[in-house]
């Protein structure tokens, strides 16, 4: 499964939790809104209890308690009517009219049906009632809260698919501008070689630098070819590629630019795709000259401990903030103006996803000594 294959993956967990999280948050609060409707329905009818004592002729009872429980209902709209229903007593209706007044009316014969209220053999009154606000909050307020977490999700979601169709596109044209550098000094090399021979001039070392030419171009090619494959990985003596590596670097790196390497005592092995790492290796020795602009020393060095082989490179640049320490190995992070951010991001993603590995910024100590580390697994 690919890096791509997995955001989409998340985003469906993560869209199926939220859906989840709606539909509990949904059932708890009708549930709530059930159980509230119950006390109210109770409450109404111990209301209405007490309406049909206080019209109770006959009745011997404390006529303030029956007040009290009438007067303690301050959030239920109820309205009293008789057999025909007419209106006879209203609380809590905010009804200024009497035509509104029958409107709630109507709305509450929908709402629930009627508490009866016998006054005497021939005369029964009716209450009709409707929901407090606290039970149409409850009812309602989660669509309210959903909607606006449906929205937030959409956002987050074409926030992040913008960002993901970004990050692809820094990449694409990295890796474009990254291949037309590898290519070009080469390229501009063998060109050089056939000016010489059209000029009838032929440097008895033609052959061999022609020769390197093409061998470096085959191992750009090579590079390039397993990105985005699994790369074969074979057991090397990685405390020798690096000399190689650091070798292959100091001609390149300008001439007031000092390459030191520190090789262990012991060789150290691991499994690796010397192609790939010694591409690791150039991108940060070049990151590390760019800091520099062009002046100063790098260090080289390996170490074993413990089954990994820790593979330090320091330079004397002009170091690295802490708020920018992760964000230097992100596609398309540069400092440079005219660079493309993309060298470190690819070593991320070939010591990371290739060798099993990680790269981080071990320190950084401006314009005195910045060094990242790699570590991977190795024998020695």
């Amino acid at each position: 499964m690919n890096a791509y294959e997995v955001k989409r993956l998340i985003r469906v967990i993560l869209m199926l939790l939220a859906l989840l999280i709606s539909i509990a948050t949904l059932l708890v609060s009708q549930k709530l809104a059930h159980q509230i409707e119950e006390e109210e329905t109770a409450r109404m009818e111990l209301w209405a209890e007490a309406e049909r004592l206080l019209n109770d002729p006959y009745n011997e009872g404390d006529l303030g308690f029956y007040l009290d429980v009438i007067k303690s209902n301050t959030t239920i709209p109820a309205i009293l009517v008789d057999d025909e229903l007419n209106i006879i007593q209203s609380v809590n209706v905010n009804a200024q009219t009497p035509k509104a007044l029958q409107e709630s009316l109507q709305r509450f014969r929908v709402e629930h049906p009627p508490i009866l209220v016998p006054i005497d053999r021939d005369l029964t009154y009716r209450v009709y009632y409707g929901d407090s606000t606290i039970t149409k909050q409850l009812r309602y307020y989660p669509y309210g809260v959903l909607g606006i977490v449906a929205v937030f999700i959409l956002l987050a979601y074409l926030a992040f698919s913008y960002s993901t169709r970004s990050e692809q596109n820094q990449v694409w044209v990295g890796l474009a501008k990254e291949t037309a550098h590898q290519l070009g000094t080469p390229i501009s090399s063998l060109l050089g070689w056939i000016d010489c021979l059209e000029a009838d001039v032929f440097p008895v070392e033609a052959p061999d630098e022609m020769r390197k030419d093409i061998e470096r171009l085959q191992v750009i090619t090579e590079r390039f070819s397993k990105i985005g494959s699994e790369p074969k990985l074979e057991l090397v003596i990685l405390s020798e590629l690096l000399s190689q590596s650091v070798d292959y670097m100091k001609s390149r790196s300008g001439k007031n630019v000092q390459l030191y390497y520190q090789a262990p005592s012991k060789p150290i092995r691991a499994e690796i795709n010397i192609n790939l790492f010694n591409w690791v290796i150039e991108n940060i020795i070049k990151n590390a000259v760019d800091a520099m602009e062009g002046e100063g020393s790098i260090f080289c060095s390996v170490a074993y401990r413990n089954g990994l082989a820790y593979i330090d490179i320091s330079d004397s640049g002009k170091g690295i903030p802490k708020n920018q320490m992760k964000d230097i190995f992100q596609p398309g992070f540069t400092t440079k103006k005219r660079g493309w951010g993309l060298g470190l991001s690819l070593a991320k993603r070939i010591v990371r996803d290739y060798h099993k590995g990680d790269i981080f910024v071990k320190e950084s100590l401006p314009f005195k000594r910045t060094t990242l580390r790699i570590t991977i697994k190795a024998t020695q």
